[in-house]
């Protein structure tokens, strides 16, 4: 399934020539535009651009590509309007499961855009973590889609039958305490970091394996001062001084005074963000919002920490 989302950007990519001038055209930033040109590559399995130091070239199958998107995004929109119209008496219940962060910092941006009303959603809302809310898929029908991510392979399983969509990706930025004598943003090697103390994610869960194998993969050995898997309990910790933590940007959008986010390489690890929907349930309504979340979580992660 084609993103919407992805082929607006594409047309804007095309149309200006580069990452950069799509990015500021549409309010993302070049990177939020290079990962959703990426998610495209995968969708339609072809490559789209040629891509060097200096330049991005669309590929004849870019081109190709470009052609259509620009009618299928003017249907999309009359298919919007026409839903709006037909069922403006009417309204189509969705029981959401979402994880705490995506349900703090990107749902309310949702709730509050225009386009929500004309959706006519009746949101029945579940905030859990992914494990909780697969669950209430997989059993009687608790719920109809549950928003979900994984880091690297970790061991989250969802019945066949289940659609899964790519969202976007949640990047993991390592954060210390302002009090260490580390400027923000600044470039530090991983090494450079070990035997300092670290507040970590509970050992034996797949975020924490994979987190380990990749510090340790960087020579990266933290002397572990506390374990938590709130991350607004870990940046707090951070600022008071306790020690470093690895946090996904959504949660620094209300990140405290007293920390520094810092440039660290080696560290390159996302949440990969999935809306997991059950098919029957997978209405032209259903598939808007889900759209609707894919395009408000790119403007999220554009905007800033």
């Amino acid at each position: 399934m084609v993103n919407p989302v992805h082929l607006k950007t594409l047309l804007e990519v095309t149309r200006l020539g580069s990452f950069a001038a799509a990015a500021a055209r549409l309010g993302y930033t070049a990177s939020a535009v290079s990962q959703q040109m990426s998610a495209l590559e995968r969708e339609t399995g072809v490559v789209l651009f040629q891509r060097s130091a200096r330049s991005v070239v669309p590929t004849e199958a870019a081109e190709v590509i470009t052609r259509h998107a620009a009618k299928v995004l003017t249907d999309i929109e009359a298919l919007m309007a026409a839903a709006s119209k037909t069922h403006s008496s009417t309204s189509q219940e969705l029981r959401l499961g979402i994880f705490p962060s995506l349900a703090t910092y990107v749902l309310p941006r949702i709730l509050k855009n225009p386009a929500w009303k004309d959706l006519a959603i009746d949101l029945k809302v579940t905030v859990a973590e992914p494990a909780q809310t697969i669950q209430g898929l997989r059993t009687g029908g608790e719920l109809d889609v549950a928003l979900v991510f994984q880091v690297g392979q970790s061991g989250l399983a969802w019945p066949h039958t289940i659609n899964r969509q790519w969202i976007g990706d949640d990047n993991f930025r390592v954060v210390l305490p302002a009090g260490w004598g580390f400027r923000t943003d600044a470039k530090v090697a991983a090494d450079h970091l070990s035997e300092l103390p670290w507040i970590m994610h509970h050992p034996g869960s797949p975020d924490a394996v994979v987190i380990e194998r990749l510090f340790a993969s960087c020579n990266l050995h933290p002397r572990v001062v506390a374990h938590s898997d709130d991350f607004h309990a870990s940046l707090e910790m951070a600022a008071a001084g306790l020690g470093a933590a690895l946090v996904p940007e959504l949660a620094l959008r209300n990140r405290p005074a007293g920390v520094v986010v810092l440039d660290v390489p080696e560290i390159r690890l996302a949440r990969n963000v999935f809306a997991l929907l059950i098919n029957e349930k997978k209405t032209a309504r259903v598939q808007l919002f889900v759209d609707l979340l894919a395009e408000t979580m790119a403007a999220a992660g554009s905007s800033g920490n």
